[in-house]
């Protein structure tokens, strides 16, 4: 299986809950040459904030998808490339490996299954609201975070593995040894990436780096200076 991740390296991920910087707006960010735009966060989501988001990038030559945290905040809206949507395999709560996946299919209307992708997440940071809300085991090896790709990918068939940090700068060792155990999916990595060097530390042994708390800590030269970086590494 492919898909257009395949040709990126750089996602850039917008929170919305969080408050753009004065003086920064969402055309400025769609045009930091980032590969494609994500929607999507864990605390404060609703269907309305997430619409705002989408609505600001959509008129921008940028790949737009949501990443829905809960069935509920799922946004019909043509201007989207698809969905990517978060199955996390080292969570202690059965509900965020399959649970909240048979309510999306719930959803009024039919799902688009032909613009729907579940990303296979590895959550690593133990404080991370994410860790808390799946209750995950981030206490994991090198080897631990190898099997749970090889997992994800040959027993479940995903085409997305997520390595995840969320706001901290992770391990490129565990990084690596999950990029090291796949053999097709693509390897996404995020958290803690703030400059030229982290970034280019990061893409070197991933697929593609999400960055997103970057764009409202820093701004849009900030955001610029990571997409050189995954562009080089």
């Amino acid at each position: 299986m492919t898909g257009p991740w395949d040709d990126w390296n750089h996602i850039l991920k917008l929170d919305p809950d969080k408050k753009l910087p004065d003086g920064v707006t969402y055309d400025d960010l769609c045009a930091t040459g980032t590969d494609a735009i994500e929607v999507g966060g864990t605390t404060g989501m609703t269907e309305e904030n997430m619409s705002a988001v989408i609505e600001a990038c959509a008129d921008h030559d940028v790949p737009l998808y949501q990443e829905p945290s809960s069935p509920d905040v799922v946004v019909d809206d043509d201007a989207l490339d698809g969905y990517l949507v978060p199955t996390v395999f080292n969570a202690g709560s059965p509900f965020w490996i399959t649970g909240a996946h048979k309510e999306w299919i719930r959803i009024e209307g039919e799902l688009d299954w032909e613009r729907t992708t579940t990303e296979a997440y590895i959550v690593l940071n133990g404080e991370a609201d994410v860790a808390t809300y799946t209750q995950a085991d981030c206490d994991l090896s090198a080897e631990d975070v190898a099997s749970y790709a090889v997992v994800a990918e040959r027993m479940f068939g995903q085409d997305i593995v997520y390595v995840e940090y969320s706001g901290t700068f992770g391990d490129p060792e565990l990084v690596s040894a999950a990029s090291g155990a796949l053999e097709d999916a693509t390897l996404f990595y995020g958290g803690g990436i703030h400059d030229y060097d982290s970034a280019y530390t990061m893409a070197s042994c991933s697929d593609v780096i999400v960055v997103g708390n970057l764009a409202y800590d820093e701004g849009v030269d900030a955001i610029r200076e990571t997409v050189e970086a995954a562009n080089d590494a």
